[in-house]
């Protein structure tokens, strides 16, 4: 048995002993994406911080561990082991090899986020539990079916700065993003899509958050979710101010102050981009459900026109 460095030659044969994990049952969380597209950027990320290794066993491989270091300390992302392999401590071999590793380089714990069938092995290793995660499923309408898509709009002509954050923020989006556009500015805005944020619009709005917080700007995001709301988050300075969502109570029943505060503020709004209120105020239409309101395409167009925002009309195009 041996375990080495894996390099970007071996990424194909690290995709097929992922998908064979998954086909045993990784454990992974129900709302996951256990697809090999989804997670290889944290192999490459691992590849990158060359803390990446494959056990091989007669030249064949039978497993692998994930991990880098994060100031002092060393994380171990995925490990997966083969059933044969398993018989020979073969997942002993690849921890005690990231923690030789990464001491030497300077790390003084070894963290690991476990599931709960592998706690013993981590136990056995000397591994003890500091923290709990505990998760409460929420009953949650079965809306999140048809496509969605977004902008983010910067309020800044500096677009230098906004391609630099862009290009710092959007790796770390959990499941990788296949592509980014930034635009040229415009009437003072600069305008950015990204695929990632198209697919979850919880990413679209935790991009938009990032980069207010990083260019100290006003930042909306804005788009359609699954085919039937329309909703639009205000920032400044990483902040949110205001939020609007067309059926406040389209994902579960609200409060009557959170679903009043889903109702848009034209004159936060105003202040911040120089929307008349007034039209603002008749644009941000809400209703019970999405049936009362305008289609959302139309909607969403009727929104960024009031605000003064261009290219909302549309995400992440692929060229």
């Amino acid at each position: 048995m041996t375990v080495r460095h894996a390099t970007a030659d071996d990424l194909e044969t690290l995709a097929a002993l992922w998908e064979q994990w998954q086909a045993e049952g990784s454990g992974a969380p129900p709302w996951a994406d256990t697809s090999w597209e989804a997670n290889r950027p944290e192999f490459e990320h691992s590849l990158d911080a060359n803390a990446l290794f494959l056990a091989e066993e007669d030249g064949q491989p039978v497993g692998f561990v994930t991990a880098w270091l994060e100031g002092h300390f060393a994380k171990v992302g995925d490990l997966y082991v083969v059933e044969a392999g398993r018989r020979h401590g073969t997942g002993r071999l690849l921890v005690d090899t990231v923690v030789d590793n990464l001491r030497a380089r300077g790390a003084t714990h070894l963290v690991v986020d476990a599931n709960p069938e592998a706690l013993d092995f981590y136990d056995r290793l000397g591994f003890r539990e500091v923290s709990r995660n505990l998760i409460l499923p929420l009953e949650v309408k079965d809306v999140l079916r048809g496509p969605s898509y977004g902008s983010i709009h910067i309020q800044t002509d500096d677009l230098t700065g906004v391609e630099r954050a862009v290009a710092q923020f959007v790796p770390r989006l959990p499941g990788g993003s296949r592509g980014s556009e930034v635009t040229q500015p415009g009437h003072g805005w600069i305008t950015v899509y990204d695929e990632a944020g198209d697919r979850d619009p919880a990413l679209l709005r935790r991009l938009a958050k990032e980069l207010s917080e990083r260019m100290g700007a006003v930042v909306i995001a804005i788009g359609v979710e699954h085919e039937q709301v329309v909703r639009f988050v205000l920032h400044e300075n990483g902040r949110i101010v205001d939020e609007y969502l067309s059926v406040p109570e389209h994902y579960g029943s609200l409060p009557p102050g959170d679903a009043i505060a889903l109702a848009a503020n034209p004159r936060v709004v105003a202040r911040l981009t120089g929307a008349d209120p007034a039209r603002m105020r008749a644009a941000a239409k809400t209703a019970a459900s999405p049936s009362e309101l305008p289609p959302p395409q139309e909607l969403l167009e009727s929104i960024a026109a009031a605000i003064g925002l261009e290219g909302a009309d549309r995400g992440w195009q692929e060229s």
